[in-house]
């Protein structure tokens, strides 16, 4: 009954926890929903060779033994270079039946009206054999939509599990302050004779009802939300034509209302803990001053978690300084970061804002000095800012870091004027030029016998003319003694010594053994290997870079000539803008940019509503302050002047934490690119991060405004 009374009577002050839960469910359930519906896609019907029952296919995959402790297994790795179905064995299929043929120029499948027990004998494992669904693996879009599967549960799976975060988080905070504004009642309750296990079970209780239907509103939202989501990922490009969602799956939505109930308990735990553990004198008087607002158990939390957080990204700048740069690092890496600047921001809330703020007049010294004292309330409205800004800060900040140095690092690796791009170009005669041309192939190197590495690889048909127009970062070596016997790789690979024979796999399957004559910088990952034509049988060139030799009009008339080449010719500048764009709000992929912006998104919407709920709860409850403020003599613009005034602090405490976090992880990633001698910078979003500050100053003010004008209503005199 007293937690039932208490809902009723506090329902107002509990709803910002409401819709924090509810809104993280409704995005649980809805990512959930898609992550079911990627993970077990029924696979669309073939459609190349849908009329045979059978198809055979030439060999597209490498398979080689590795060892796996104590035994061998069998791997395989996607050739660069499938093999066609060749002439003679598509005679003797001819002897079985009707074949069917696409009519496309390089024949990797075909199909046959014929039984498959007889099509197995003769084919004999010199290609594969593919019947009923399986024959879908012919098609050209299987393996474009697999990939694109993959990038659906990785989008989903990244949105899924920092939205559990922010809302542990945003949650935990509004509950920690929704408690600390009811120490005087929790106090008398304590007095009444209310033991500390009846005061948690009644806090967690409360807790738990909020969950309870905050998660029953979250998963009515998410089911309404999951079939829009996914149609917006297969308008976005994101999922394949085809991606729909699965309507029978039900668990995620079991599963969001469960972590939608545990969420709430979870934030409120520690509030609870730490009520029931505070005696009834002791709460009372905690209730005019906020004092021993950091207990020794909540300082070694913080630590260790900012221990854990630096510790992970040295351990990573020592070991694998390549794992910084990608996605799932610099996505997860901040959270350690973010929680233990929120653990710990009390500590430091207080002398911050005395040392930093300065404003003038007696309105500016109380926004000063009540910003400090208060340091509950600055720390419970600085906390969602925070997280906004050190996602902004870290999330997009390193998806510019590593494009702008992908940018600047294509940029110095080239010095062609002119570039052609397009499949199977064929190379023109061009006087007083220098045309190199190239095609995209791949290496395969078992590294200590128990992995087998891919390594995508460039081939190029003329060694001396390639080194003409490339600045390859060599380290070692000299990448002009590139013959057919010979391989360029980078610091990446295991054994990386000039001189040193290497046995390999090329990118059609073929063995072989090649010398190393230089090594390159490892970079951002886009220095791959070089092998010569001879060693990419099957590659079709696909990039010529040509120099000219002379100005404007040679340059032209060059032009002209390479549109023979029956590809897209284009200046270097614009092949590199649009091959390499520079950092931007509109870089990356779609895949890319839909995912950070919907975690920001997402993260925006949880500061607004954690920001708007904390400071009408706060002001709101300093009604008596504040009319005591319009006693001495302050006008009610000035009354509203300070609470906007605290609530623009409190912002720019939160940002202030939040652009620490994104420091430390933006430097992180700005000495892993030093480590691999890529282009060393930081790009800042300092747009998006001023959109995120600026619209949580707007909230807040408006919030803080509108909770003065109720609380300050009243007469003047007593």
């Amino acid at each position: 009954m007293l937690i039932l009374s208490s809902l009723r009577t506090r329902w107002a002050s509990l709803l910002g926890s409401f819709v924090a839960v509810a809104l993280g469910v409704a995005v649980s359930a809805s990512t959930l929903a898609g992550l079911a519906s990627a993970v077990g896609a029924p696979a669309p019907p073939p459609a190349r060779f849908a009329s045979s029952p059978v198809v055979v296919m030439g060999r597209d995959t490498l398979t080689v033994e590795v060892r796996r402790g104590p035994s061998v297994a069998r791997v395989s790795k996607k050739l660069a270079h499938p093999h066609p179905v060749d002439n003679q064995l598509l005679a003797e299929l001819r002897t079985l039946g009707p074949v069917r043929t696409d009519g496309a120029d390089r024949r990797d499948a075909v199909g046959i009206d014929a039984p498959v027990a007889a099509v197995r004998a003769v084919v004999d494992g010199r290609a594969r054999v593919l019947t009923g669904d399986d024959r879908r693996l012919a098609d050209p879009a299987t393996a474009r939509d697999a990939e694109q599967l993959v990038s659906v549960v990785a989008l989903l799976g990244t949105a899924a599990g920092v939205t559990s975060f922010v809302s542990v988080f945003v949650t935990a905070s509004t509950f920690a302050f929704v408690i600390a504004l009811r120490r005087r009642e929790l106090g008398l309750l304590r007095m009444a004779g209310a033991t500390p296990g009846q005061v948690r079970r009644t806090l967690l209780g409360e807790a738990g009802a909020v969950g309870l239907v905050a998660s029953a509103a979250g998963c009515a939202l998410g089911s309404w939300a999951a079939p829009r989501l996914v149609r917006a990922l297969v308008a976005g490009g994101v999922a394949p034509s085809w991606f729909t969602l699965r309507a029978e799956v039900r668990w995620p939505y079991e599963v969001a209302f469960v972590v939608g109930v545990l969420v709430a308990l979870t934030g409120a735990w520690t509030a609870a803990w730490r009520a029931g553990r505070v005696g009834p004198a002791e709460a009372l008087r905690e209730a005019a001053v906020d004092t021993g607002l950091l207990p020794w158990s909540r300082k070694l939390i913080g630590g260790l978690l900012l221990a854990a957080g630096l510790a992970l990204l040295a351990r990573s700048l020592w070991t694998d300084p390549a794992d910084l740069l990608k996605r799932k690092s610099y996505t997860t890496g901040p959270l350690l970061l973010i929680t233990a600047a929120a653990t710990l921001a009390p500590a430091v809330t207080g002398p911050a804002v005395r040392l930093l703020v300065r404003l003038p007049g007696a309105t500016g010294l109380l926004i000063r000095e009540n910003a400090a004292a208060s340091v509950r309330r600055t720390a419970a409205v600085a906390a969602p800012v925070l997280v906004t800004v050190a996602l902004a800060g870290s999330l997009l900040g390193s998806a510019w870091t590593v494009t702008e140095a992908k940018a600047t690092e294509a940029r110095e690796r080239t010095r062609a004027q002119l570039v052609v791009t397009g499949e199977r170009l064929r190379v023109p005669t061009a006087p007083r030029a220098t045309v190199s041309a190239s095609a995209s192939t791949a290496v395969f190197v078992r590294e200590d016998g128990t992995a087998l590495i891919r390594s995508d690889a460039r081939a190029v048909w003329d060694v001396r003319a390639f080194t003409e127009v490339t600045r390859l970062p060599v380290v070692a070596g000299d990448a002009r003694k590139l013959d057919d016997r010979s391989i360029v790789v980078n610091e990446e690979w295991r054994q990386h010594t000039v001189g040193t024979w290497v046995r390999v796999w090329l990118g059609d399957g073929r063995p072989a053994r090649l010398r190393i004559v230089a090594v390159l910088a490892r970079g951002t990952g886009d220095n791959g290997a070089y092998v010569t034509a001879a060693n990419a049988a099957g590659a079709e060139v696909d990039r010529m870079e040509v120099r000219v030799a002379g100005g404007t009009a040679e340059r032209a008339r060059v032009a002209g000539e390479l549109k023979a080449s029956g590809g897209t010719v284009r200046s270097a500048g614009a092949w590199l803008t649009e091959a390499y764009p520079r950092a931007g709000i509109w870089s990356g992929g779609a895949r890319t940019r839909l995912g950070l912006f919907m975690v920001l998104g997402i993260s925006l919407i949880y500061a607004g509503i954690s920001l708007a709920t904390t400071l009408l709860m706060a002001t709101s409850a300093r009604s008596a302050e504040l009319r005591t403020l319009r006693l001495t003599g302050a006008t009610r613009g000035q009354v509203l002047g300070v609470v906007a005034g605290e609530a623009l602090v409190a912002v720019g405490v939160g940002a202030g934490l939040g652009a620490v976090v994104s420091a430390l992880e933006l430097g992180g990633l700005a000495g892993a690119l030093g480590v691999l001698r890529a282009p060393v910078g930081v790009a800042v979003p300092w747009g998006v991060i001023g959109v995120c500050v600026g619209a949580c100053a707007v909230i807040g003010v408006v919030s803080a405004g509108v909770g003065g004008v109720f609380a300050g209503r009243g007469r003047k005199s007593c």
